[in-house]
């Protein structure tokens, strides 16, 4: 079963009112309220208001609406909760995450404050930002520590901070934690996000780090600026070609295969098997949900 469409979560600083107007617009799949990285201590406060006052309003145009809050190595995690678990809140986003303890004690949070304002239990979705050594290390128990997840970030700012080592656009010195980062997600069965790019204006290179990224396994990533989105969803979605191919894959292989008590059959000089079957299946499920998506912003 296909995650939720992910391609793009924009960031919104929390406390700008000018970026928070816009996030109806944006157009993102995902608009996450940062009230973490992007918020100073000193306008914490202020940025948990404005963020559980502007839920609702952010999803009017389609998107989902999440809110990156403060890791539990800080003072501010249990009062960020407090103030944005809502109704009209789609997930949260833990930065930093160390290990299954975080995430199981978020879920924890989570599940008490549904209780608390009569919502759906299990209706707040969570996703984890990998992005330090330790994170990376315990990627997978992290991935598998509560059925709410569905999704896993890579974080390489932090990441590379956290390593000593210097950050560049083509992110070869990432690949490793980045690889580790999408398996561990998918062996999970959540949606591998990829790190944000901070050079936004250089989208030779965003396009390029991207389909890196396709290549190890992401469906999405964070978005720093408007401008990426489109790029981001052009790369992310089947092509019309892809899809055509696998709906003509799949309808060949049920025919000539499935029909026959056949598991592999030749189509067009090459060989289709039940490996191809299902990502030609999986090509045309992540279409019609693109779609869909698509279609609520209409």
């Amino acid at each position: 079963m296909l995650n939720d469409v992910m391609r793009t979560s924009l960031y919104i600083p929390g406390n700008n009112p000018r970026f928070i107007a816009k996030a109806p617009t944006s157009g993102a799949d995902i608009v996450t309220f940062d009230i973490e990285d992007a918020v100073p201590p000193q306008e914490k406060a202020n940025a948990r208001k404005m963020t559980a006052e502007s839920l609702k309003m952010a999803a009017e145009g389609g998107s989902e609406v999440y809110v990156r809050i403060n890791g539990w190595h800080t003072e501010w995690t249990n009062d960020d909760l407090e103030a944005v678990v809502r109704p009209g809140l789609n997930g949260i986003t833990l930065p930093k995450t160390r290990n299954a303890d975080d995430v199981k004690r978020l879920d924890w949070k989570i599940s008490e404050m549904e209780y608390r304002y009569g919502m759906p239990e299990g209706s707040v979705k969570m996703s984890v930002l990998l992005e330090t050594a330790s994170g990376i290390m315990n990627a997978y128990e992290i991935c598998t520590a509560s059925k709410r997840l569905v999704s896993a970030f890579f974080g390489a700012v932090d990441y590379c901070a956290d390593m000593r080592i210097k950050r560049t656009n083509l992110a070869a010195e990432q690949k490793m934690a980045r690889s580790i980062v999408a398996i561990a997600a998918r062996s999970a069965g959540l949606t591998a996000l990829d790190a944000p790019f901070a050079d936004f204006s250089n989208m030779a290179d965003f396009e390029q780090n991207t389909l890196d990224g396709i290549d190890m396994g992401y469906e999405g990533r964070m978005i720093i600026h408007p401008s990426q989105i489109p790029v981001a969803h052009r790369l992310y979605s089947p092509t019309d070609e892809a899809v055509a191919h696998a709906r003509k894959v799949k309808k060949f292989f049920e025919e000539e295969g499935l029909a026959k008590g056949l598991a592999s059959v030749s189509m067009d000089g090459g060989m289709v098997d039940t490996p191809v079957y299902v990502s030609a299946c999986e090509t045309i499920e992540r279409y019609e949900a693109i779609q869909a998506k698509e279609a609520k912003r209409k």
